[in-house]
């Protein structure tokens, strides 16, 4: 990934392991300026953990900016690799009360809110929740995990890739191959086989991967590819939280978007996005008068240049403030 139009990389200057209840512990990073403008990094996935690029979007010399692995992922514990961590305590609710705590152990009053895919989801439940604790929110590639974007997603974006969605459906058990694939796979993550889990982990990876294979900046396999304990957290937390609907009722982001009056937004969003098309974002800016979407003509999930330049523009002008 070319990242020449990012901030030079940068390490953390304090880091930690938040308990968060639940027998969870969070672990969070510090790096930038120590009294910078504070801002959060809310990562993508469900499950995919905080990457150090992220790091990268934010000048150092202005803010304070803060990664955290969700609960289950990254080095959070207990991982969800661990086919005997309790899952019941990983919930959307649970993660926005995650990130209150780790507001109050930082002394944070209020922060700027960086990020894309499902951490837009998160991001949005959060301020939605919060608003007087958000100063502005940047977010690339606005996912909302409405049932019906979970539906497109693992059903609908089958057209533009029969063979490949064919594989992923033939995944699950025959009776359930016309039904709830999304179900269908969570089940299967909790097996007691380490083989049919492991075979479910890699099944849906492909599917991911072949979602965003025609992008312009795409990576030949950006979900198979990844070490397998991080692969099986992503798949476990994944399935877990879209067969929910992210806990969140049917299109709640969109109608509570009034609590976001006030906060300063910016939506950075590939044309070519077919995991999270377009319609999403246009359907956010229109409901959230303060945000402005930009599209980026070459870019889809997983961005491009142009798309990471604009991310990083959108979090330099809320800098310079």
């Amino acid at each position: 990934m070319e990242t020449d139009v990012l901030y030079p990389p940068t390490e953390p200057y304090d880091a930690g392991m938040l308990d968060v209840g639940d027998d969870n512990l969070v672990y969070w990073e510090a790096c930038g300026r120590r009294d910078g403008k504070p801002a959060l990094v809310v990562h993508g996935g469900p499950g995919s953990g905080c990457a150090p690029a992220n790091r990268r979007y934010f000048d150092p010399d202005r803010y304070r900016v803060v990664l955290f692995d969700q609960r289950g992922c990254g080095r959070s514990t207990p991982h969800a690799a661990d086919p005997s961590t309790d899952m019941r305590h990983n919930t959307t609710h649970h993660l926005i009360a995650d990130m209150e705590r780790l507001r109050r152990h930082l002394r944070v009053d209020r922060w700027t809110l960086f990020g894309g895919s499902w951490g837009s989801t998160l991001i949005l439940a959060y301020a939605e929740r919060h608003p007087e604790r958000v100063a502005e929110i940047v977010i690339t590639g606005t996912t909302l995990t409405r049932r019906s974007d979970v539906d497109w997603l693992y059903r609908g974006a089958a057209r533009f890739f029969p063979e490949q969605w064919e594989r992923f459906r033939a995944g699950v058990p025959e009776a359930e191959r016309d039904g709830d694939l999304v179900s269908a796979y969570a089940r299967l993550t909790e097996h007691p086989d380490p083989d049919v889990r492991e075979r479910a982990v890699r099944d849906w990876c492909a599917w991911e991967d072949a979602v965003v294979s025609a992008e312009p900046d795409a990576a030949p396999t950006p979900y198979t590819g990844r070490p397998p304990r991080a692969r099986t957290a992503f798949v476990r937390i994944t399935t877990r939280y879209f067969a929910h609907g992210a806990w969140l009722e049917e299109g709640a982001l969109l109608r509570d978007a009034g609590r976001l009056a006030g906060i300063p937004g910016v939506l950075v969003h590939g044309r070519f996005d077919v995991a999270g098309p377009l319609g999403s974002a246009w359907e956010l800016a229109k409901v959230w008068p303060d945000a402005r979407l930009v599209v980026v003509s070459d870019a889809g999930h997983l961005g491009s240049e142009t798309f990471r330049r604009e991310a990083r523009a959108a979090l330099d002008r809320f800098a310079a403030g």
